[in-house]
């Protein structure tokens, strides 16, 4: 049993799964090229020691998972994840072309003990694209189809979490459910971040998605969980103009055309309620072709990255942490003249002398750690999403449906 907050949500460890049919929720959703072939593998390899320790206890194991949305060019069919999870696995994922029509019962009902199946994209069934209330998805054809073929429900895709979809949530409410280990590791980590005798928690907040993180910021601030906030990219920015320091012609014009600048009375709002935000002392300015550091009010280029004197302040502040939690880049990364800033913080965060969590994303792509790592120093986080929705102080209906379902 692992507790988040009021929450208590059941792991394998409380799951006794051994020669039953198990329905496992996995995130196999991967960046896929123009011909639609995979690109990415390291999501599955992320679920491999759930599915490894169900098909162990000699469990008949499907696997159930999204690819991308209608539409989309990496709206896909899950042939080919089956053939590469057979390959980690070492024996055959029988791929079955169908999600809960009689093709998908009748295959599943012919799965023996220690064998293991991959439904086909669960969004085919147009239900999976509706969120509704827990209970409503319970009453889906998808869940009255699938669930009396299993004794057992496992969600292990933290990336979906934050959704409440029938795939997601309707399972648990008629299945006796447990977290796998991937969601398990996860939820760990957000405990952390609740856990007040981790002080100084320290907050680095990056990237571009702005009207985000400010929600981020008002969360932490409203229940005090952050002792320090650490802005980079269009969110240091903000405050700092915010603070009542210009920025460039060009920085101002980019933070207009983000939409960030209508976020400015939040952003001031929290700086008078006496909110522990920091902004950069300078920064790595583009202007023309020319690249150089420019002191916080005196910026005349195009502000592309945090500068050395604030990864160097920065990284001061985030060495004695008990808790640094690192979530969007300090600069445009996508540009590698302006990676140093994310990838000093990130290296500072991993070698600090608490717990690190860095919080998908770039942050997690760059760290060079596979996603779901997670150890007595860094965890790795699977779903940036869900992890902002966390942070922001929303509900996750993934572990509200795993702690109030079905009983094992």
């Amino acid at each position: 049993m692992i507790r988040l907050g009021e929450l208590s949500i059941r792991t394998l460890d409380d799951l006794d799964a051994r020669g039953s049919r198990v329905l496992v929720r996995v995130d196999f959703n991967s960046p896929v090229n123009d011909a639609g072939m995979l690109m990415d593998d390291s999501r599955i390899r992320a679920h491999l020691q759930t599915i490894r320790e169900l098909l162990e206890r000699d469990n008949a194991v499907v696997l159930m998972s999204h690819q991308g949305r209608p539409g989309g060019r990496d709206f896909v069919s899950l042939r080919q994840h089956a053939k590469v999870l057979s390959a980690y696995l070492g024996q055959e994922v029988k791929f079955i072309d169908d999600v809960m029509g009689p093709y998908a019962r009748d295959s599943i009902k012919s799965l023996r003990p220690g064998e293991a199946a991959m439904l086909e994209n669960v969004r085919f069934a147009s239900e999976e694209l509706v969120e509704a209330p827990l209970r409503q998805q319970a009453n889906t054809y998808l869940v009255r189809y699938l669930s009396p073929l299993f004794q057992y429900y496992v969600n292990d895709a933290f990336a979906t979490a934050h959704r409440s979809e029938p795939s997601v949530v309707g399972f648990p409410a008629v299945l006796p459910s447990a977290a796998g280990r991937l969601m398990e590791r996860e939820v760990a980590a957000l405990a952390k971040v609740l856990d007040r005798s981790l002080s100084p928690k320290v907050f680095v907040l990056g990237g571009a998605r702005v009207a985000d993180t400010i929600k981020v910021i008002e969360n932490l601030v409203r229940n005090r969980l952050a002792d320090r906030i650490l802005t980079g990219g269009l969110v240091g920015e903000l405050f700092t103009v915010a603070k009542g320091i210009m920025l460039s012609t060009s920085s101002m014009e980019a933070l207009e055309r983000s939409g960030a600048l209508a976020l400015l009375p939040r952003a001031r709002r929290l700086l008078m309620m006496g909110a522990p935000i920091e902004v950069p002392v300078d920064y790595k300015v583009l202007e023309g072709e020319e690249v150089r550091e420019e002191p916080m009010g005196r910026v005349s280029g195009l502000i592309m990255d945090v500068g050395g004197g604030t990864v160097d302040a920065y990284s001061s502040m985030v060495e004695e942490a008990k808790l640094v939690v690192l979530r969007g880049p300090m600069g445009v990364v996508e540009d590698p003249r302006f990676r140093e800033g994310t990838e000093a913080m990130i290296r500072a965060a991993m070698d600090c002398k608490g717990y690190a969590i860095l919080g998908g994303g770039h942050v997690a792509a760059m760290s060079g750690l596979e996603p779901g790592t997670s150890d007595a120093k860094v965890h790795i986080s699977t779903g940036a999403a869900a992890f902002l929705a966390f942070l922001s102080g929303e509900g996750l209906p993934a572990l509200e449906a795993l702690a109030g379902g079905g009983r094992a």
